[in-house]
């Protein structure tokens, strides 16, 4: 069991199968810690642009979570839960080391989900993130 702040402690049950990618099976939040819920980022651009790339949108997606996170005064150590929406074919491992590749060493937990589209049709990811640090 390692723990990444004195009040979240994330776990990977011996009796279950070993993480398959970059999270943790689960992570206990003690008490003083505020909380932030990020909703779904899209590999938009700033501007608006959006590339056809589904590795490039991946990019921007987390380069939003990032620029939420600093507004909350956070940074990825203190996610704790990602839900990652996916469009079309995607290149798992590549997917996986691209995540992990972001997260550093950290791992929150995960859920990744393959999905029919999302809100416009260029649209290939979208990743919603909750986070908490000591209050």
């Amino acid at each position: 069991m390692v723990t990444v702040t004195a009040m979240k402690t994330p776990r990977n049950p011996e009796s279950v199968h070993p993480p398959l990618g970059a999270y943790s099976h689960q992570i206990e939040i003690g008490d003083g810690e505020r909380m932030v819920v990020i909703s779904g980022q899209v590999g938009m651009t700033p501007d608006g642009n959006m590339p056809d790339d589904p590795f490039e949108q991946l990019g921007i997606v987390f380069d939003n979570l990032e620029r939420n996170l600093e507004a909350a005064e956070m940074d990825f150590s203190d996610v704790v839960k990602l839900t990652i929406y996916l469009v079309g074919e995607w290149d798992t491992t590549a997917r996986r080391k691209a995540v992990a590749e972001r997260l550093g060493t950290h791992r929150p937990t995960t859920t990744v989900v393959y999905v029919a589209g999302l809100a416009a049709p260029a649209m290939r990811i979208e990743i919603e993130a909750w986070a908490s640090r000591a209050a």
